[in-house]
C-alpha cells in the first residue's frame, strides 16, 4: 500500500472512532436530558383577591444555579409593568421567594410579594404612568416566568424555561355592581353577595376626580356595601365644570342609609387626599351625615369650616406661589397648606368629631401636609379631649398615593387640573420598598379598623 493509501486508511479509522465517540457522547448528553425533571414554576394560588399575598418556588433546577423570576402584565391601557429578582436555588435545586433573597433586579432581599410591588413601566414605555384598574370585573393576569442566569433587560426576547400566568381580583364572586345616578349623583354601589344587612362605607377619592370603583369593589368583597362617590370635576347639562356642595355629599350618605341592604347605623367614611378634608367637615358639621368611623389616608384638616369644596380650592389658591418643583421640573404642592395655622376658622374643630378616627400618613407626601397636620389634629383632640377617638399610622419612606397592598409604587405620574384640563406632572413621593409596607400594613390595619368599629356586636 502507497503512503498515501495508508494515510487514507488511518484517517478513515479515525473517523469512524470519532464519529462512534460523538454518538457514545449524543446518546450519554440525551439520557441526562432525559433523566434530569424540568424546572417547575409552582404559584399558589392562581386565582385570588388583589390584597392577598403569591407563594411563588422554582422546582427541579440543580443546585447553585442562577435564575432569574419575572412578573409582567399588560394595562387596560396598553401598557406593560414588570418587575423581577436575581435568585440562586438552593441545594435541592429549589427557589422559595418566601424565604429566598432576591440578589438583585427591581427589589432585593426576601421579599415575598417583591415581584408585583416593584413593578415600573417597561424600558420604552409612556412617561408618567400610574397603576389604575378601571374594569374590576376582569382580573390583572401577571405573567410569571423563570429565565436562566441573572438577567435586567431583553426579557422579550428570551425563552424563558418555565412560565405561569396568576389571576389577581378586585371583585370576588357573586359582587353586584349598580349605578346610582338618584337625587343627582353620579356613584357607583359595589354590594357583597347575601341578603345583608351589610356595614357601609363611602368611599372618597381625592382631587384627580372621576370616579374610581376600585377600592370600593374590593370593600364589598371583604364584607362592606361601598358607594364609590364622583364628585370633582363635575360637568353640568351643557358641558360646563361645577364645584358640588355639602348637600351632595350628605345626599350619597342618605342613598347608604335608605339602603335595604345596608345597616344606616354602621356606615363608615373612607377618603384619600381631598376626600379627607370632605371626610373630617361632614363628620364635623353635617347634621346628616353621623357616621360610626371614618378612615382617612394622606390629607389634612386645613379648610375653611363650614366652607363649600369650592372654597376649599380658593383658599389653596391663596398659596400657589409656595408651589415647588423638583429637579425633573415635577411639581411638589404640600406647601401650599403651610404654615399649619392657628386661626381656628381655617380648620376643621376636631373636638366636634365623636366617632373613631384612622390617620394614615405617608411621612415622605409631597403633595399633601399630611404629617404636620395629623400632628396638629392629635393636639387640638388632646385639648378638647376626645383624642382617645384617634388612632395614627405614621410610615417613614412612604408617599401620598397609599392604595391597597401590592399594587406598583407611584412616585410621580400624569395629573389632569380639573379646571383647565392642563397636563402635569405631580410628585407623589415615597421610596418603593418603604412605600408598599405602608401599603401593606395599613389596609389590613384599616379592614381591622373596620371590622371593629362596623361589624363588632352585629347579628345578622
Amino acid at each position: 500500500m502507497s503512503t498515501s493509501g495508508v494515510l487514507i486508511h488511518c484517517l478513515s479509522l479515525y473517523c469512524m472512532h470519532e464519529t462512534h465517540r460523538i454518538d457514545a457522547f449524543t446518546l450519554h448528553s440525551q439520557e441526562m436530558a432525559q433523566s434530569r425533571p424540568c424546572p417547575l414554576l409552582w404559584v399558589r394560588p392562581l386565582r385570588c383577591m388583589v390584597d392577598e399575598r403569591l407563594d411563588v418556588r422554582v422546582h427541579g433546577l440543580l443546585p447553585g444555579v442562577r435564575v432569574t423570576l419575572h412578573a409582567l402584565l399588560h394595562t387596560e391601557d396598553g401598557d406593560f409593568w414588570e418587575g423581577f429578582g436575581h435568585y440562586i436555588s438552593d441545594d435541592s435545586g429549589t427557589v422559595t421567594v418566601c424565604k429566598d433573597a432576591s440578589l438583585g433586579g427591581s427589589y432585593e432581599g426576601v421579599k415575598p410579594m417583591g415581584l408585583l410591588w416593584s413593578m415600573k413601566p417597561i424600558p420604552g414605555s409612556r412617561t408618567g404612568l400610574r397603576f389604575r384598574k378601571k374594569d374590576v370585573y376582569t382580573p390583572i393576569d401577571v405573567h410569571i416566568s423563570v429565565y436562566e442566569d441573572h438577567l435586567n433587560e431583553g426579557f422579550r426576547e428570551k425563552c424563558p424555561i418555565a412560565s405561569v400566568v396568576a389571576q389577581r381580583w378586585y371583585t370576588a364572586p357573586g359582587i353586584q355592581r349598580v349605578n346610582v345616578t338618584e337625587k343627582g349623583l353620579k356613584a357607583t354601589l359595589y354590594i357583597p353577595p347575601g341578603p345583608g344587612p351589610f356595614p357601609a362605607v363611602l368611599d372618597l377619592w381625592g382631587g384627580g376626580g372621576g370616579l374610581v370603583e376600585y377600592r370600593s369593589a374590593l370593600l364589598a368583597s371583604r364584607g362592606y356595601v361601598a358607594l364609590a362617590l364622583e364628585y370633582i370635576g363635575r360637568v353640568n347639562a351643557v358641558g360646563k365644570s361645577y364645584q358640588v356642595d355639602n348637600d351632595y355629599f350628605e345626599a350619597a350618605y342618605t342613598v347608604l342609609v335608605q339602603h335595604p341592604q345596608v345597616c344606616p347605623e354602621r356606615i363608615a367614611i373612607l377618603g384619600l387626599s381631598f376626600g379627607v378634608s370632605v371626610t373630617l367637615g361632614m363628620a364635623a358639621y353635617s347634621s346628616v351625615i353621623k357616621p360610626r368611623c371614618v378612615v382617612c389616608v394622606s390629607g389634612s384638616h386645613i379648610m375653611p369650616v363650614n366652607g363649600s369644596l369650592a372654597d376649599v380650592f380658593a383658599e389653596i389658591k391663596k398659596n400657589v406661589m409656595n408651589t415647588r418643583y423638583d429637579e425633573e421640573k415635577r411639581i411638589i404642592w404640600r406647601d401650599l397648606l403651610l404654615p399649619i395655622p392657628d386661626d381656628p376658622s381655617k380648620k376643621v374643630e376636631m373636638g366636634r368629631i365623636k366617632c373613631p378616627i384612622l390617620l394614615i400618613v405617608g411621612e415622605d407626601d409631597q403633595n399633601w401636609p399630611a404629617s404636620e397636620s395629623a400632628e396638629d389634629m392629635k393636639q387640638m383632640m388632646e385639648q378638647a379631649g376626645n383624642s382617645h377617638l384617634l388612632t395614627v399610622l405614621s410610615y417613614p419612606g412612604a408617599g401620598h398615593l397609599i392604595e391597597p397592598p401590592y399594587s406598583p409604587h407611584c412616585r410621580a405620574s400624569n395629573f389632569m387640573l380639573a379646571e383647565t384640563r392642563n397636563k402635569v406632572v405631580v410628585l407623589w413621593g415615597g421610596q418603593t420598598e418603604p412605600h408598599s409596607r405602608a401599603q401593606e400594613d395599613s389596609w389590613h390595619k384599616t379592614l381591622a379598623f373596620l371590622e371593629q368599629h362596623l361589624y363588632s356586636n352585629m347579628s345578622h
